[in-house]
């Protein structure tokens, strides 16, 4: 922990505002400090301010992910309703009937999948890049 003059009265921070965080995020934010010569706090502070002086970067950073979440869930909200589609093929086919758009179920399905893994990869890609 690193040892500094304290601020003059005019200059000290009035103001104080609570986080909460995960045992992970957390470990993430001790470690960044550290790694500046800070304290958590001040690392806290120092990059919630550089962040909010660099709106249209911050915001596009948000934007981008929540885009990014909501097609995920999009994509599994598709994945879920082509998988009822595709137990309703299974069970005409194990009670022995034809079910000729069998193959355009599976068609879906291998779509739905493709779709899912391009957005999962997406989203991880995004993740790394913090």
């Amino acid at each position: 922990m690193r040892h500094r003059q304290h601020k003059a009265p005019q200059h000290k921070r009035a103001h104080q505002k609570s986080t909460r965080l995960d045992d992970e995020e957390l470990a993430l934010i001790h470690a960044a400090a550290t790694a500046c010569g800070m304290t958590p706090a001040g690392f806290l502070a120092h990059a919630a301010l550089a962040a909010a002086r660099d709106l249209n970067v911050t915001a596009a950073a948000v934007a981008g992910e929540r885009e990014l979440v909501a097609e995920f869930f999009a994509a599994r909200r598709h994945l879920a309703q082509i998988g009822n589609n595709l137990n309703q093929v299974a069970k005409v086919l194990n009670s022995g009937g034809q079910v000729p758009h069998a193959d355009a179920v599976l068609s879906a399905v291998v779509k739905a999948v493709t779709r899912l893994d391009a957005v999962t990869d997406r989203l991880l890609d995004h993740r790394d890049a913090e």
